[in-house]
């Protein structure tokens, strides 16, 4: 069974880059038809799916927030990191990674559709 856990700094600076990374364990980040994403949730509000990478390598963003991000992969390290600039405190929230089957419902995030999910990182802005 694929699993994934995330990494992250916790606390983040106004201004600054936000990386959070995941950890894929019990398959490849490469194997065909696997899509990978970065989804947050920000108090208060839903399920918000950011970016994805899929097994070739081609990201797809959030286009709100595609000026400010950045998914990208370590293959050799099974990893993929996201990477969100000029961070304010409304990027707050509580960061996960995924892994589907396809490519995902980038409107409507149910947990449900993804194969594996990660436990969460929290990522507060503030200075």
């Amino acid at each position: 069974q694929v699993q994934v856990q995330e990494s992250g700094p916790g606390l983040v600076k106004p201004s600054a880059t936000l990386s959070v990374t995941c950890s894929v364990s019990g398959g490849s980040i490469t194997a065909t038809n696997y899509y990978w994403s970065w989804i947050r949730q920000i108090p208060g509000k839903g399920l918000q799916w950011i970016a994805y990478i899929g097994y070739r390598g081609t990201p797809y963003y959030r286009s709100s927030l595609k000026s400010r991000t950045t998914i990208s992969r370590d293959t050799a390290k099974n990893q993929f990191t996201l990477q969100l600039r000029s961070v304010t405190p409304e990027d707050t929230g509580v960061y996960y990674c995924a892994g589907s089957i396809g490519t995902p419902d980038t409107g409507n995030v149910n947990r449900g559709d993804f194969v594996s999910w990660g436990q969460g990182t929290q990522v507060t802005v503030s200075s």
